[in-house]
């Protein structure tokens, strides 16, 4: 009995170093950029060592898809939430402000989730899965309303993508793309046939 409750002790002491790491590694990849992240800066935030962090992740890139993995866990919490309204073009609009305004509010999240900002980093088979079943989410609420075929769900990620994109790059913080997010999602309608809302 006391041993398993010394292993049961130290598990939880392990796991609430990591996420200690994790939460320092997300602070520093928000104040410096996703890129320029090092063991050293997380190391200091939580009062260890580099070295020390070895102990918990075997290396940077282990931290960057542990960090992978929280985010797209967060937004797989978000598109469960999701209520799919009967109207299907209310449901495309629905889906771009969801994603864009997740998208938005956190430039380091974006970028570990959604654009190639650290060289060589590929996330794990375990930290890849919230983000298939979020698609899979994704797929399943579009075939709802009988968008199915692979194409338009492409152009739909290109749509949404594209004003997360040109809002960072050129208005972050502001709402000059955001306001385009239901004339956008209305033109993806048009584009692949949706029918129009009833008057």
């Amino acid at each position: 009995m006391l041993g398993k409750t010394t292993v049961s002790w130290q598990g939880k002491r392990r796991e609430g170093a990591r996420r200690e790491i994790l939460a320092s590694a997300w602070a520093v990849a928000r104040e410096h950029g996703v890129a320029a992240l090092t063991l050293r800066q997380v190391a200091e935030r939580v009062g260890m060592r580099a070295p020390s962090l070895y102990s918990h992740f075997d290396s940077k890139h282990a931290i960057y898809d542990a960090m992978f993995g929280e985010a797209w866990a967060e937004f797989e919490q978000v598109m469960g939430a999701v209520v799919p309204p009967s109207s299907p073009r209310a449901l495309v609009r629905l889906m771009c402000r969801t994603f864009f305004e997740f998208a938005t509010s956190d430039l380091a999240r974006h970028q570990l989730m959604n654009i190639r900002t650290v060289p060589d980093f590929t996330p794990s088979e375990e930290n890849y899965r919230p983000a298939v079943r979020v698609y899979e989410r994704m797929t399943e609420l579009f075939a709802g309303v009988g968008v199915a075929d692979p194409a338009d769900l492409d152009l739909y990620t290109a749509v949404v993508s594209g004003l997360v994109d040109q809002q960072w790059a050129n208005d972050p913080g502001g709402t000059r793309w955001a306001r385009l997010v239901d004339r956008a999602s209305d033109m993806y309608a048009d584009a692949i046939g949706l029918p129009e809302e009833p008057t």
